[in-house]
């Protein structure tokens, strides 16, 4: 199933994690300098998929140093302690809001189990706890140097989680945004677009838009996206997340249950897909109405808490 990491240019590359069985849909990324740096693992089921392409990269297990995780939701961070028991020397860099759970992960599963249920275990097991010697926590303004002229800043970055870090790269003039910036379909050929994020249990709109805003005045030439893959045009990207983001607390705030709110947010982006000229059989299909049941979990907690 695994393929080639794709060369996306300044010593970095991606690695596909085929997470949730879906092509394009989570990886990894690899800055492959002196000190050899990963940004993401994805689940659990994705780790066999980091190696393969590591080694494809002729970079050994023992050279990887870094992991840095944008924040510890299990599509993007639920391998990292299966992982590390392969990579001896590799430490975790986490937001500091996030380091007891990687310690612990006890109430993550809990919460993961609740939003996937019996599909669970297929996903994301095993999630394996990581000691607290081998973690580093980085917040706003932080720094991280992998080889010279390649210094990494940190930013604190809430609206999707309040443990959740942006990172800057000078020397692509990139930022690995996570989700606070949305997801980038492009699993249709020809096509790409871009949708917010919004899953449960800290979905915050205006912290979201606030960070997007942030991300604007950093004026990057590309973004690395989460989910998945880079853009070298930000702006139009981060412009079409902001107007869904507007669109998407209003359909929350009209609807009373949480089943209207997917199903009005479902039909909106399925009508919205298919005028982009998406087939009707096409398996993005599937990836949207996946992304908008979890979507629609992190409204309508929105919504409750607002109330």
């Amino acid at each position: 199933m695994s393929e080639q990491p794709v060369d996306l240019g300044n010593d970095i590359y991606l690695i596909d994690g085929y997470d949730m069985g879906f092509q394009g849909r989570t990886g990894t990324y690899v800055l492959n300098n002196k000190q050899v740096t990963l940004i993401e693992t994805g689940p659990s089921p994705s780790v066999d998929m980091i190696k393969e392409g590591l080694d494809s990269l002729h970079i050994s297990l023992e050279d990887v140093k870094y992991v840095i995780l944008t924040h510890i939701h299990l599509d993007h961070a639920g391998g990292a302690g299966l992982l590390l028991e392969s990579c001896p020397n590799a430490e975790i860099i986490v937001h500091p809001k996030g380091k007891r759970h990687l310690v612990d992960p006890s109430r993550l599963i809990k919460g993961a189990q609740a939003v996937y249920g019996e599909d669970f275990d297929r996903l994301f097991d095993p999630i394996v706890p990581i000691p607290e010697e081998r973690i580093i926590e980085k917040g706003e303004d932080d720094t991280l140097t992998i080889e010279q002229g390649r210094q990494l800043e940190f930013l604190d970055t809430p609206g999707h989680a309040n443990h959740h870090l942006g990172i800057y790269d000078p020397l692509s003039n990139g930022l690995f945004t996570g989700d606070t910036a949305g997801i980038r379909y492009h699993q249709v050929e020809g096509l790409t677009f871009y949708l917010p994020t919004t899953s449960p249990n800290q979905f915050n709109p205006e912290a979201m838009l606030a960070q997007i805003q942030r991300f604007r005045h950093k004026e990057p030439s590309r973004l690395y996206f989460g989910h998945y893959g880079m853009t070298e045009n930000p702006d139009a990207a981060m412009r079409e997340v902001r107007e869904w983001i507007t669109v998407f607390v209003e359909i929350a705030k009209q609807e009373e249950s949480l089943e209207a709110i997917e199903e009005k947010l479902l039909e909106r982006i399925e009508n919205y897909v298919k005028q982009l000229g998406v087939p009707d059989r096409h398996s993005i299909h599937d990836i949207l109405k996946l992304d908008v049941q979890v979507c629609a979990m992190g409204l309508y907690d929105y919504i409750q808490k607002e109330k």
